[in-house]
């Protein structure tokens, strides 16, 4: 099976200007990840587990290494892609779950959710039906749906986010502490949902607080700081 994603001693570090110093989230990560696989980033705080992630999908420049990732067109390396190709990467394969929702204001719940299915060519009314399928299926009271999220708790954020994120399946999925906020029943809705994208041979690449939500799903784990590939 060709992989999906080949990481190759990826490094990167932050200048701090006020204190006249560099510092190292991580160094020399690499590792390969295929279709259907899912990963685990493991290390104690402050190993650049997040900092991996959001250098996976781009937000951070890593200051070394490669990501070469396999598009359905071939293969780009996302350390030196264009910021054009990054954001429809984005719109069309690659997804991210943080345990933060971004709500624009005066945007329904529902219409939040429904709008990766929209840019998929989906019709409005069917992208709302299935935005309100996720939404109860990760425990979201319905009638909050027609709600603004931006006025919602943590929790009911999350739950939000995580129905937007996967309504769509991606062909990579990165996730960071996306059960943060759960409650027991939109964890096993998630768990239930990340089985699903794994089967459908979506490679998932998470950092979890509390892993053994996932440990059923997990095929290898990464520890940062001594980078040992453990295959589970």
């Amino acid at each position: 099976m060709q992989n999906v994603l080949t990481v190759e001693s990826l490094g990167k570090s932050f200048r701090m200007h006020h204190l006249e110093q560099t510092l190292p989230a991580f160094e020399r990560v690499s590792f390969t990840l295929a279709a259907g696989e899912f990963l685990l980033l493991s290390g104690p705080n402050g190993a650049g587990k997040s900092t991996l992630l959001r250098t996976l999908y781009r937000s951070y420049l890593p200051c070394e290494g490669a990501i070469r990732y396999r598009t359905t067109e071939g293969v780009i390396d996302l350390a030196q892609a264009a910021d054009v190709d990054i954001a429809l990467l984005r719109r069309r394969e690659i997804g991210f779950v943080t345990q933060f929702l971004m709500a624009r204001p005066r945007v329904a719940a529902e219409d939040l959710v429904a709008e990766p299915l929209l840019r998929a060519g989906r019709s409005l009314d069917e992208a709302r039906d299935e935005a309100r399928r996720w939404l109860d299926a990760f425990g979201v009271k319905r009638d909050l749906w027609q709600a603004y999220p931006s006025t919602f708790s943590g929790g009911e954020q999350q739950k939000v986010n995580l129905a937007r994120a996967l309504i769509l399946p991606q062909r990579l999925l990165l996730l960071d502490e996306p059960t943060a906020s759960l409650d027991a029943g939109a964890r096993a809705a998630l768990v239930a949902r990340l089985e699903e994208l794994k089967d459908q041979g979506v490679a998932i690449v998470g950092v979890f607080h509390h892993p053994g939500d996932v440990e059923q799903l997990i095929d290898r784990t990464i520890s940062l700081g001594s980078v040992s590939d453990v295959a589970v």
